[in-house]
């Protein structure tokens, strides 16, 4: 299944993508159902749950039902599907040649930093490129969206706390990243954490360790890489990360990007100008698409 956030005639809604030209609008079908979440962040905290729910749902639509519920994609416009998740974790260094390429030592453990809320934007809206920064740049990564509630979660058990994943891009200003030597200013402005356009759950990924991913900036692919070329994959991202903090429902954990960014191109650099048009893609979930613009 795929849930997504939208507007829909100025008014904000949720639902299931029937197809891609179709999405069942969940407030819609509460009409005619009592089981139906009230939003988004609701379904997601029904974590395993919630798959049976949307099956339920979308395998029994009555005539009346569909026409009631059904809307075009194409007229409804896509947030970042969720709408105010409690944390946004994000992994460095978790893929070897990007490790590589940066010059830095292969982690032993997960290297994370966080971002604010704040950060958050949705499909096609502008990444804003501060005045003062000389060096944006792009990274794309599959996002974990936590859907239970968990401490010291052991490996086996680290799919039953994961709700689905999204398209998630951490952008970066490289010269205030470089400078502090640590990350959190550098990856923390507003509009630096565009995600979506939905939420793919674990049943239909299939084998999470086994997706494409790919970067383009005005059309040319920049990044081109797979998920099974993570150091830690996102079972033991999972077990480790709860090891130091307590998951919730609606954490978003970003599992780090591949090589290939612009800050590391041969010969040169190549970052990220307003004018720009970033396309990030994880195969099976989407392709989350944001324009760079100049900070007014």
């Amino acid at each position: 299944m795929k849930v997504a956030r939208y507007t829909y005639q100025g008014t904000e809604s949720f639902g299931v993508l029937k197809d891609e030209n179709h999405i069942v609008d969940l407030p819609k079908l509460s009409r005619f159902r009592k089981n139906v979440p009230a939003n988004i962040n609701d379904l997601i905290s029904l974590g395993l749950k919630a798959e049976a729910l949307l099956k339920e749902l979308m395998e029994n639509l009555s005539n009346r039902e569909r026409k009631e519920s059904l809307l075009e994609t194409g007229k409804v416009v896509f947030k970042a599907p969720v709408a105010d998740p409690p944390k946004i974790i994000c992994l460095g260094l978790n893929y070897k040649d990007h490790a590589e390429e940066a010059e830095a030592a292969v982690p032993d453990e997960p290297v994370i930093f966080m971002k604010p809320r704040t950060a958050i934007i949705g499909p096609e809206e502008p990444i804003v490129k501060p005045g003062f920064v000389q060096k944006l740049d792009y990274e794309v990564e599959m996002a974990i969206v936590i859907g239970k509630k968990g401490k010291n979660i052991p490996v086996s058990e680290a799919e039953n706390h994961i709700f689905g994943f999204t398209v998630f891009n951490d952008v970066s200003a490289r010269d205030i990243q470089f400078k502090d030597g640590q990350w959190t200013r550098g990856k923390s402005f507003d509009s630096f954490a565009p995600m979506g356009p939905c939420i793919t759950t674990l049943t239909q990924i299939g084998d999470p360790a086994n997706l494409r991913l790919y970067t383009r900036v005005n059309g040319v692919t920049r990044q081109n890489s797979s998920t099974k070329n993570m150091i830690f994959n996102v079972y033991e991202i999972i077990h480790r990360l709860s090891r130091v903090m307590t998951l919730e429902p609606c954490d978003i954990i970003a599992t780090g990007t591949p090589g290939g960014v612009a800050a590391f191109m041969k010969p040169e650099p190549r970052f990220l100008q307003p004018g720009d048009t970033v396309e990030v893609e994880v195969e099976k979930i989407g392709v989350l698409r944001n324009p760079v613009t100049e900070e007014t």
